[in-house]
C-alpha cells in the first residue's frame, strides 16, 4: 500500500477510502462490520462516514467495528456535519456554531471514540458566515475532540474564502475538500481541483463510479441490472445520456484489455488523477470491496488516459452529478443553493 499525505498534514492515508454511506440503510450491521474488517485487513486505513447517513446508524456501525483489536488507533476516521438531525428543529442542521458543536458531540458518542481525525462540513451554507463555522471547528480542535477539519462540495471560491478567513483570524485551516468526481462528470477539474492543488488541500473524491453507472453492469441497450441506475435513471432522476454510454463502452473495452473490471479501472483512474489524495469506494457487499481493492493493482497508462479523454474530455459532463449533489437547479430563473 502506497500511503499519501492528507493535504499539507503529516497524516498518511490509503489511496482508497472506505465510504460507509450505505451502512445502516441498504447494508445491515451484520454485513457492514465484515466489510470494514476486510478493508482494514487489506491496508485501507481511511474511513469516511457522516451523521446524516441512515440517521446516524452508519456512525454507530463504524464505531462498533473499530471498537476491538486496537482498530480505532490505527484508523483515520472521518465524519461530517450538516444535514438535518431533527426535522422539527430548525437549529439541528447546517454549519452554525451551535449545530457544529452539538453535532460533534453526538458523532463522538455514536462512533464510540474520544476524537475524530477529520471533521468535515458536509455542504456549504450561504447564510452562515464562514468565520462562525471556523471558530467552532477551531474550538473543537483546541478541545482535542477533532484533529483536522475539511469540507465537502465547497465551490472553489468558498474554499479560498475560508482559507483567507483562517489566516486573518488565526484559526485552524481546512486541510481537504471532498468533491464528487468521476469520468462522467469532471466539473471539479474546472476550479475545485486547481484551487486545492494551489493551496495545498487534499482531495477526497466521492462517487468515483457515478453511483455504479461505471461498474460495467449497465449498457446502452440493457439497464435491467439491479442498482441505482436500473432503467437508465438514478434515484435523483438523472438520466444516463448517450455520451455516458460512449464513456462506459470505452471503459469496458480498456478494462477487458488490461484484465481488470471496469470498476477497478474507473477507481484507479480516479485515484491517479492530479491532486486526488484518495477515492472513496462505497461497497454494498464484501465481494464489491474485494473488487474495489483490486483497483490498487491496476496501472493506468498515459495511453489509457488519452483514450478515456477522447470520450470523456477534461472538464466535460456526461451526467450532471456534481450540480445535483450541490442542489443546484439550472432551470430558468430558478438558480438556487
Amino acid at each position: 500500500m502506497e500511503y499519501r499525505n492528507l493535504g499539507r498534514t503529516g497524516v498518511k492515508v490509503s489511496p482508497l477510502c472506505l465510504g460507509t454511506m450505505l451502512f445502516g440503510r441498504t447494508v445491515e450491521a451484520a454485513q457492514a462490520v465484515p466489510i470494514i474488517e476486510a478493508a482494514l485487513a487489506n491496508g485501507i486505513n481511511f474511513l469516511d462516514t457522516a451523521d446524516g447517513y441512515a440517521a446516524g446508524e452508519s456512525e454507530r456501525i463504524v464505531g462498533k467495528a473499530l471498537a476491538t483489536n486496537a482498530r480505532r488507533e490505527k484508523t483515520i476516521l472521518a465524519t461530517k456535519v450538516f444535514f438535518p438531525q431533527d426535522p422539527d428543529d430548525p437549529n439541528s442542521r447546517g454549519i452554525s456554531r451551535r449545530h457544529i458543536i452539538e453535532g460533534c458531540e453526538h458523532s463522538l458518542r455514536r462512533l464510540n471514540t474520544d476524537w475524530i481525525d477529520l471533521y468535515q462540513l458536509h455542504r456549504p451554507q450561504s447564510d452562515i458566515p464562514i468565520d462562525e463555522s471556523l471558530r467552532a471547528l477551531d474550538d473543537l480542535i483546541t478541545a482535542g475532540k477533532v484533529r483536522y477539519i475539511g469540507t465537502s462540495m465547497f465551490p472553489a471560491w468558498k474554499t479560498v474564502e475560508s482559507l483567507w478567513a483562517s489566516r486573518e483570524l488565526g484559526l485552524n485551516r481546512f486541510v481537504c475538500e471532498q468533491p464528487t468526481y468521476n469520468l462522467l462528470d469532471r466539473t471539479a477539474e474546472r476550479e475545485v481541483i486547481p484551487a486545492a492543488i494551489s493551496f495545498g488541500l487534499g482531495l477526497i473524491s466521492w462517487g468515483p463510479l457515478c453511483g455504479g453507472l461505471l461498474s460495467g453492469k449497465y449498457s446502452r441497450h440493457d439497464q435491467s441490472a439491479e442498482g441505482r441506475w436500473q432503467g437508465g435513471r438514478d434515484n435523483f432522476d438523472r438520466a444516463a445520456t448517450p455520451e455516458a454510454y460512449d464513456v462506459i463502452e470505452t471503459l469496458v473495452g480498456i478494462a477487458a484489455e488490461k484484465g481488470c473490471t471496469p470498476s477497478q479501472l474507473a477507481l484507479a483512474w480516479n485515484a491517479g488523477q492530479a491532486g486526488i489524495t484518495a477515492a472513496i469506494a462505497g461497497p454494498r457487499t464484501k465481494d464489491q470491496l474485494v473488487d474495489n481493492l483490486g483497483a490498487l493493482e491496476v496501472e493506468v497508462t498515459d495511453e489509457d488516459r488519452a483514450r478515456l479523454d477522447e470520450v470523456a474530455p477534461p472538464l466535460s459532463i456526461s451526467v450532471r452529478y456534481y450540480d445535483a449533489a450541490l442542489a443546484l437547479d439550472f432551470k430558468p430563473n430558478r438558480l438556487r443553493w
